[in-house]
């Protein structure tokens, strides 16, 4: 096993770092990973925008819900889908590229786009010893996140990124077996699966009891269905279509 393949079988979410700046020639070379990565027929439909001021930060910890390691870290990205300057792109060529953007397809290829370059980060600030921590929770408040980062019509702020120096070792947490996610030539049939899943339940919920000490013994399936039994953010596709994007 190589050391790539080390560092990603090691990858935990960190949510409190040192006090300590990430260089920015760091930051340079990880965004450079970032636009290392697979995009679909070159089209590059992602922006990443690097919080460096700290009001910006606390503002932006605040709608997230109050995470308070969105606003104490080394660095914050937030990677947004950008079709924005695609329209740039259709004014130098002489064409018009409305219908692609709008279309559910376009937004399809957006989001992949920005979450291929995010990994990219994510695995290259860990193999340099730094921490991350996805946050999702900006999109609890995106017409606010996106006025406050400036973003016009055609750009959507999907998640963040926490970067820094690790000041605390978590836990790896289980994933699912593999025979869960890996099918081969077809889909598993439910019989074959609700065994492993209902193994994982009690895999969970065991470590849950270690892990809080006895406080805490929810399982994956009985975690996920609380919190997927109500919605959350419906305000968005209304949001989304109102930047001009997945209206088709």
């Amino acid at each position: 096993m190589n050391e790539t393949i080390k560092n990603i079988l090691s990858h935990r979410s960190i949510r409190r770092f040192k006090d300590e700046p990430i260089g920015q020639d760091t930051v340079e070379t990880l965004i450079q990973c970032a636009q290392a990565a697979s995009t679909s027929s070159y089209q590059q439909v992602y922006s990443i925008i690097g919080i460096e001021e700290q009001s910006i930060k606390d503002k932006l910890a605040e709608l997230a819900g109050n995470q308070t390691y969105v606003a104490q870290n080394g660095y914050f990205f937030v990677f947004c889908l950008d079709y924005h300057r695609h329209e740039l792109m259709a004014q130098i060529a002489g064409k018009n590229v409305d219908d692609t953007i709008s279309s559910k397809e376009g937004f399809m290829v957006g989001m992949i786009d920005v979450a291929l370059a995010a990994q990219n980060v994510a695995v290259a600030a860990e193999s340099l010893g730094l921490g991350i921590v996805y946050i999702g929770g900006i999109r609890n408040n995106l017409p606010e996140v996106s006025e406050l980062l400036r973003c016009p019509d055609h750009v959507v702020p999907l998640f963040g990124m926490a970067v820094g120096y690790p000041d605390a070792a978590p836990g790896l947490k289980p994933r699912l077996p593999q025979t869960a996610v890996f099918h081969k030539n077809q889909y598993a049939e439910d019989e074959k699966a609700l065994p492993i899943l209902k193994e994982f339940e009690l895999q969970t919920a065991e470590y849950y009891r270690e892990r809080t000490g006895g406080t805490r013994d929810e399982g994956w399936a009985t975690q996920m269905a609380r919190v997927m039994s109500q919605p959350k953010r419906t305000y968005m596709k209304e949001f989304i279509e109102s930047k001009g994007l997945d209206r088709q």
